[in-house]
């Protein structure tokens, strides 16, 4: 079958959805993704970060989709055309699906983990308003602790239910989910146990946030301090790969993870004691430096350049700011009730 999308033509098997077309075919027409990954079954539907416009639906059938489509979970039709980045509609969709994702998510970058290789702070930086309309309470929660090795931050978590999935998929006991529903749902186990598996640890690599983040490396380093490179070693526990990527600062290895891809979506997954127990650069055989997209923060390396010196009038800024709150709430600005007038 061919699809075409943003104007690029490719032909792809029956079964593949929009969303895998365009990976196929690559640069920045590939929608966002927050939700789906490649390597779970059933996952996709749940964020909107995807969606595209469909302006023809098929050779068959060329009237356009009179909706926007999530395109991890819309499939290919031949002669099918699809406008993503080029879309001014898709594009204005996608800021509003970024900004109802932002609406409960803590301002926590300056101290979360996961900051640098965070798949929101991305999608941020991209369709994100710069200034936030909500002025209501956000949503909060209680923590939790649920084991030794992975911190739950549910403040910061999007529901994508990736972690769920894959402790569907990776092991026989899962004892954590989705609980209540609407504004008060929330990833817990409902029964304060800890999620202890052999494969537990994934939940970190898929988690696009920093809802779940590794305890072993909590507040030791930011990510682009370190310098990540490829490994392996033999590994006994049935499924695991044992290819991961460690990062390292100075001679010490920090963390390990999964490989990831360019769709920071792991190639294969590992087991915890890849993860938590090997933290010694004798226990790999190491390959090489981990390769990443060139705008990445981690392959810039920030803290080797030299910066150059940045002078700011915090004074005047913070009065000029103060000068403008208070023009935005004067009583000159507030319309009168016509009622008062009579």
């Amino acid at each position: 079958m061919k699809v075409t999308i943003d104007g690029q033509s490719i032909d792809v098997e029956p079964g593949t959805t929009i969303l895998q077309a365009a990976r196929m075919i690559g640069g920045d027409l590939v929608p966002p993704a927050m939700c789906y990954y490649s390597k779970l079954k059933g996952s996709g539907g749940k964020c909107r970060c995807c969606l595209v416009e469909v302006s023809k639906g098929s050779e068959a059938d060329p009237r356009p989709m009179p909706k926007l489509m999530a395109s991890c979970v819309t499939g290919c039709m031949d002669g099918m055309e699809v406008n993503s980045k080029s879309s001014a509609r898709v594009t204005e969709a996608r800021k509003s699906v970024t900004e109802f994702l932002l609406i409960n998510h803590p301002l926590d970058c300056p101290i979360c983990d996961q900051a640098g290789e965070c798949d929101l702070q991305n999608l941020s930086f991209e369709h994100g308003n710069p200034k936030s309309r909500y002025i209501e309470e956000k949503r909060t929660f209680e923590p939790e602790n649920i084991g030794p090795n992975i911190q739950l931050h549910m403040n910061r978590c999007i529901l994508c239910q990736r972690c769920v999935q894959v402790a569907d998929q990776l092991t026989d006991n899962r004892v954590h989910g989705v609980l209540d529903r609407g504004d008060h749902a929330n990833i817990s186990t409902g029964i304060s146990k800890a999620i202890d598996n052999e494969f537990s640890g994934n939940m970190i690599d898929v988690c696009p946030v920093g809802a779940l983040t590794d305890k072993t490396f909590r507040f030791k380093s930011r990510v682009w301090f370190n310098k990540p490179y490829n490994a392996h070693r033999e590994c006994t526990t049935p499924g695991c790969c044992g290819k991961t990527t460690v990062w390292m600062f100075g001679g010490e290895i920090q963390r390990v993870t999964g490989r990831k891809d360019e769709y920071h979506e792991v190639e294969e997954f590992i087991c915890n004691s890849c993860r938590f127990d090997h933290k010694d650069v004798n226990d790999w055989v190491i390959e090489g430096p981990r390769e990443f997209e060139k705008d990445s923060v981690i392959n810039q390396n920030n803290y080797t350049q030299k910066l150059e010196k940045v002078e700011i009038d915090t004074e005047k800024n913070i009065l000029l700011g103060r000068d403008v709150d208070r023009k935005k709430i004067s009583m000159a600005s507030i319309p009168l009730n016509t009622n008062d007038k009579k």
